[in-house]
């Protein structure tokens, strides 16, 4: 991203690194995976081998790759709710025997989670193709998974993409998302941008999250599409208002440098705490830079430091010279409570928002 000197002359040196980097649907952050068994909390990228310079990777690592940012998009469903009872799983396992394809599909979920059964991929494999076999989209979509990733069967992109189109042909949104990624990135099928954004746009306009933040990158940087930065924001907005951190990171991101949308720090500290408090790394360093320096929100070193803190703690080293910054600003009593506030801390996770 090139910014003018003009520009670079009025941004203090920390949020001068931020807006040098990447714009936010390149990161490199959208690899981490904070795994959660309700599927939330993935971060993921529409364009999965510009995420890492693989110019020099192998093969067979580039595969490797591949399949650590599907399995980072699946965060597959396999209960939503509650933890299913033995006594359930064994309901479970009598319908499924009996040819039931959901009870197939929830004992393929219970072995590939360890769910009150010992984990076992294998297991799960066979029980998600019997119910694939018998047509259950959300089966297809788990198998495919499970090509892509090489749990419990051999790696193979190609099967992999056979699964998601039958899955994404009868509506299944998570399919259609990840067969749209595929054609994107030509795993398995040969490299077809129309076709990707047409998979991914019907995953977005059934309410897909992940789908409507996919759409936001792609319009964000016109390569599978024309750029159009005030689309972008619409389709990040559609997953913001759903809970998803990362369209409402970029989301804050577009309201803090005025992409696509009227410049307003107010906003994007809000979405940028929306996204911190799900524990989206890339949001606590630019929520604690908003803290440092008041944009958007009252100046509170105490909260700057937090943030900071909170993003070194998780695996984000350039924080630690954030931090370092603000604490020759403060008190040794600041930094004590500060670090206090840090080991206090706990992940809020939104509910989805209904009827946007």
């Amino acid at each position: 991203m090139k910014i003018s000197p003009e520009r670079a002359a009025q941004i203090p040196p920390i949020a001068l690194e931020r807006e040098l980097e990447l714009h936010p649907s390149e990161i490199t952050e959208h690899l981490v995976f904070n795994h959660e068994a309700n599927g939330h909390g993935s971060y993921f990228h529409p364009d999965l081998t510009s995420v890492i310079n693989v110019s020099h990777t192998s093969a067979s690592m580039k595969q490797i790759l591949l399949s650590l940012c599907l399995l980072c998009l699946c965060g597959f469903q396999a209960f939503a709710e509650d933890v299913p009872s033995a006594q359930k799983i064994e309901g479970f396992r009598k319908a499924a025997e009996k040819g039931d394809a959901n009870a197939q599909c929830n004992l393929g979920d219970c072995y590939e989670n360890g769910t009150g059964v010992p984990k076992d991929a294998n297991e799960a494999v066979i029980w998600f193709r019997k119910a694939a076999e018998q047509g259950l989209a959300k089966a297809q979509c788990s198998l495919a998974h499970c090509y892509i990733t090489g749990d419990g069967v051999a790696k193979d992109a190609v099967e992999a993409v056979k699964w998601f189109r039958k899955a994404a042909e009868q509506g299944d949104s998570r399919a259609q998302l990840y067969f749209g990624l595929c054609y994107s990135n030509g795993t398995g099928i040969e490299k077809d941008y129309a076709e990707a954004v047409n998979w991914v746009r019907k995953a977005a306009e059934q309410g897909n999250a992940s789908a409507q933040c996919t759409l936001g990158h792609y319009y964000a940087r016109g390569k599978v599409v024309t750029k159009d930065e005030v689309e972008a924001v619409k389709w990040y907005r559609k997953g913001a208002v759903q809970g998803n951190m990362n369209a409402q990171f970029c989301l804050g991101y577009c309201c803090e440098f005025g992409q696509g949308v009227t410049k307003d720090d107010v906003e994007a500290a809000k979405w940028y705490r929306k996204a911190a408090d799900q524990g989206h790394d890339k949001a606590r360093i630019c929520l604690g830079h908003c803290y440092e320096i008041g944009l958007g929100v009252p100046m509170d070193l105490v909260l700057a430091h937090m943030w900071y803190n909170l993003s070194l703690a998780a695996g984000y080293a350039s924080a630690a010279e954030y931090r370092e910054t603000v604490a020759h600003k403060m008190t040794p009593e600041q930094i004590a409570e500060a670090e206090r506030k840090a080991r206090e801390w706990k992940p809020k996770k939104e509910e989805k928002v209904t009827g946007h």
